[in-house]
């Protein structure tokens, strides 16, 4: 079998991409160009920044992890295998870059009440780690492929880092802690091309009288009450360190992608390459960087300390699949901001119900056989160009409007782009099962629709939800079933 029936489980009767490689192009934040790309190994090494653990994840923090599961997705489809690191911080971040203030997880303890205790601090955690990852699994990501260290399981491996870098003479001590010393990473600041002189002016708040460098920033903070105990002192690591002792200890020296939001370039990730580079001959931590842009909610970043944040658990009370996220995620360019509105979700609602739909319709037609041609090699071109889903889906989109493609053509094409995509196209559209009962309730309601009869048709709704599904009504009157 050739690799896409491979994808399938059953052979494809045309397949002009099994012996065409196109590469994959990825935008590199550190070159600031799309390089082609190319693994330093036979298994990708892959570290995804992942989330603070000190509360829910709203839906900005959840689209980047959709993001990296597009990544993976889309190299696994080129033959890359892939071994992904998210990261769970469960101690260590504080609420600012500049080192001050409560560690979010204190935060979360205070919040809920919780004593101050490493013991707490590790419950809360794990309560919301494990809502975070229950909400991956809702986004058609499958967390079995995902490796999630805790900080906390890796204080050692800090400690033992933050060793070799005092060794190698780059850490100075304060009255609350252990501070990295920029100025001696000659190269600090260039992901992203970071203006150190904007810095030393002032572009960063110097609130710490003690830093000799208004980047310099912290590997461990002292503690007496909660923490560690190190030959410098009790307390608990800084956030840096602990990402750059994690992926060490999960994908060793040096990485193939680097990923995060487009907020960690100037400061965390900065800081990533220098204490790792400085620590392990300054050969490079990672050879690319990718950062996603903002999710924007009212033309505002969405950020739980504005309170302008939606929950995936809000979907539910709407009844809106978490895969109409993913789908409207998908059409505009992780480097691209996006602006949410229930009204846009909604819409991406009702396009993955009768994307769903159409292949419902092709797959019908076509039977058993499958087959593939322009659209899926057009449709693979642009999940290779940077990941470019807005010209992929359109690539389907058209597909499915072109009456001169054999329906065996759009099921295949559709059944190949969704193990991309991750948007369940066949396995939802083959959970609707049009019962009689059911087709009675549809044409009942169609009739009260035609005659704007608008109470008995919410009535009809009702029914239909409580047969376990959702009605999507398109503007052409065509009403599409959806497995709740």
């Amino acid at each position: 079998m050739s690799f896409f029936e491979n994808l399938l489980g059953h052979p494809l009767k045309s397949d002009p991409l099994a012996h065409t490689a196109l590469p994959v192009h990825l935008f590199n934040t550190m070159s600031a160009t799309k390089e082609i790309f190319a693994p330093r190994g036979k298994v990708v090494k892959m570290y995804n920044c992942g989330p603070t653990v000190y509360g829910e994840q709203h839906i900005g923090n959840l689209s980047m992890f959709v993001f990296t599961d597009l990544l993976r997705r889309t190299l696994e489809f080129n033959g890359y295998p892939v071994k992904q690191v998210i990261n769970i911080t469960d101690v260590g971040h504080l609420v600012s870059d500049g080192d001050d203030g409560d560690d979010k997880m204190t935060k979360g303890l205070k919040r809920e009440k919780m004593k101050l205790t490493v013991e707490n601090m590790k419950l809360l955690a794990e309560r919301y780690a494990t809502h975070f990852i229950d909400d991956l699994g809702r986004l058609s990501i499958d967390t079995s492929k995902i490796s999630f260290p805790r900080a906390t399981e890796h204080i050692p491996g800090q400690i033992a880092l933050i060793k070799t870098l005092d060794e190698k003479g780059y850490v100075y001590k304060t009255t609350d802690g252990l501070y990295f010393d920029t100025a001696l990473f000659k190269e600090y600041g260039k992901l992203g091309n970071i203006n150190i002189e904007a810095l030393k002016e002032g572009a960063r708040v110097h609130t710490h009288p003690e830093k000799r460098n208004p980047a310099d920033f912290a590997l461990w903070k002292f503690n007496e009450n909660l923490g560690w105990a190190t030959p410098w002192g009790k307390g608990f690591p800084g956030w840096h360190i602990e990402c750059s002792a994690m992926a060490r200890s999960e994908l060793g020296e040096q990485i193939d992608i680097h990923t995060g939001g487009i907020e960690h370039i100037a400061v965390h990730h900065n800081n990533e390459i220098a204490q790792s580079e400085a620590a392990f001959g300054k050969k490079p931590f990672s050879n690319i960087w990718m950062h996603r842009e903002h999710l924007q909610m009212n033309d505002r970043k969405i950020a739980k300390s504005d309170g302008n944040v939606v929950y995936l658990g809000e979907f539910e009370e709407k009844n809106i699949s978490p895969l109409s996220l993913r789908y409207w995620l998908l059409t505009s360019h992780y480097r691209t901001p996006a602006n949410f509105t229930w009204e846009a979700l909604e819409a991406a609602s009702t396009a993955l119900a009768r994307l769903r739909q159409a292949y419902q319709n092709a797959a019908a037609k076509a039977g058993e056989e499958r087959t593939n041609g322009v659209a899926l090699q057009t449709f693979h071109q642009a999940v290779n160009d940077d990941l470019d889903t807005p010209k992929a889906l359109a690539t389907l989109w058209q597909m499915i409007g072109n009456d001169t493609l054999a329906p065996s053509e759009i099921a295949g094409t559709l059944e190949v782009a969704d193990t991309i995509l991750g948007i369940h196209i066949k396995e939802m559209a083959e959970a609707v099962v049009v019962t009689p009962e059911m087709q009675s309730i549809l044409d009942k309601r169609k009739n009260a629709r035609d005659t704007k009869n608008w109470q008995l048709s919410d009535t009809l709704r009702d029914e239909v939800k409580k047969l376990g599904y959702t009605i999507k009504d398109t503007p052409d009157g065509e009403q599409i079933l959806e497995k709740i």
